[in-house]
């Protein structure tokens, strides 16, 4: 096995890893100048409290509680 050192085949594995690397950055520049980020609208809820949703509460308390069900006034 020669060494590449000596025969002059190290400047092709280095005109590789650069063409390699030239490549890659090519590709992040690509990505990044045809990447478009639309703006994103801040979303805003909201804090009013509803005063109507408490009344439908107190009236669903003051209800007599009727089972779904009439039980028999004998046990068998």
């Amino acid at each position: 096995m020669q060494n590449p050192f000596e025969s002059g085949h190290i400047k092709n594995y280095v005109l590789l890893y650069v063409s390699v690397v030239v490549i890659m950055i090519l590709f992040f520049i690509a990505s990044t100048l045809f990447h478009d980020v639309a703006d994103i609208d801040k979303k805003v809820f909201n804090s009013d409290i509803n005063k109507s949703s408490s009344l439908h509460v107190e009236n669903k308390k003051k209800e007599e509680f009727k089972p779904k069900f009439k039980l028999l006034n004998k046990a068998y």
